[in-house]
């Protein structure tokens, strides 16, 4: 089995940051509700939100399992914010919170679920590979979402995570938001071990993870803000991951890693959603990973590099140039 299974409690550390957020609700622009029981902050839906939020959300996304700060970036000569996040225990954290593996339908309603009740919920194939299962006593999660959960929702995610409501905390956030934007920026590392995981690589061997990626303007519309946060990643994200292996095996798994392996890169991503109907699953899954990733092997001391930064894209998507 792959993955660090010896990590317990992801929704405890998480509940701990979102108290941390509901205490300072009115400093970070969000607001707090109860629905059928359970609490709900909105930090991106009705609410300005701040990256501050962004911040602390990523943080909840991780199981508190990573360090997240902004940093300062730049995008064809232009400084802009960005997002910095560093892991240790990258498996845990990344693949079995952070992921925004959890697709959430009731009804009209649609949001993509991350964060550690992933793990109690455990309705991804992803968990047999990994461990990191829970039954927790409490369930903590993040909604990308244009919309707030209402009761039947929040019936419905409660009786997944085999938790009471008012044992559910929810931080909500859509795309075209502040906090939204910072928290999928935050996901420079998860990308890289997803990508990892798709090549069927033994993630445990990955001992830790830093990355790096632009904070995307916010955009109008949760469409265009899905394209712009995309391309944060995909040509702007960089990452470093600290491994375990041979050098061979890096070399060639390395050589697969980057996006611009992928048939579909080159172009802004909002183009290449459009051109697929905005239907994520027709776009070519190699296509998700980050802009250029370094694999250090901490067995040998080689340093391998793969991939490059596009500024040109990022700046036909950040600024329309």
């Amino acid at each position: 089995m792959e993955g660090d299974t010896a990590v317990p409690h992801l929704n405890d550390r998480a509940m701990r940051v979102a108290d941390r957020i509901v205490a300072s609700a009115d400093d970070l622009a969000v607001t707090v509700s109860r629905v059928a029981g359970a609490r709900v902050v909105d930090a991106g839906v009705e609410q300005r939100g701040c990256i501050a939020a962004g911040v602390l959300t990523a943080r909840v996304c991780l199981a508190d399992l990573g360090e997240v700060s902004i940093v300062p970036g730049r995008v064809a000569q232009t400084r802009i914010p960005a997002v910095a996040v560093h892991v240790s225990r990258v498996v845990a954290a990344c693949m079995a919170s952070q992921y925004a593996g959890w697709r959430i339908s009731v009804g009209k309603y649609f949001a993509m679920a991350s964060g550690p009740m992933r793990a109690a919920a455990r309705k991804e194939a992803l968990f047999e590979d990994i461990g990191c299962a829970e039954q927790p006593e409490c369930a903590v999660g993040v909604l990308e979402s244009a919309d707030l959960p209402d009761a039947t929702v929040i019936r419905h995610i409660a009786d997944e995570c085999r938790v009471e409501p008012d044992r559910l905390t929810l931080i909500v956030a859509r795309t075209a938001s502040i906090a939204g934007g910072t928290q999928i920026a935050a996901r420079s590392v998860e990308t890289a071990m997803h990508k990892l995981h798709e090549l069927r690589f033994d993630l445990s061997r990955v001992v830790s993870g830093y990355g790096v990626a632009p904070l995307a303007p916010v955009a109008a519309d949760d469409i265009a803000a899905i394209g712009r946060t995309n391309d944060a990643v995909l040509y702007g994200a960089e990452v470093t991951l600290y491994v375990d292996s041979d050098d061979e095996t890096l070399r060639q798994i390395g050589e697969q890693l980057p996006s611009n392996t992928s048939k579909d890169y080159g172009e802004p991503f909002a183009a290449i959603f459009g051109r697929y109907d905005h239907d994520f699953y027709k776009i070519d899954p190699m296509l998700f990973s980050p802009a250029a990733v370094c694999l250090q092997n901490v067995r040998s001391g080689r340093v391998h590099r793969f991939g490059a930064v596009n500024d040109q894209v990022l700046a036909r998507s950040f600024f329309g140039e």
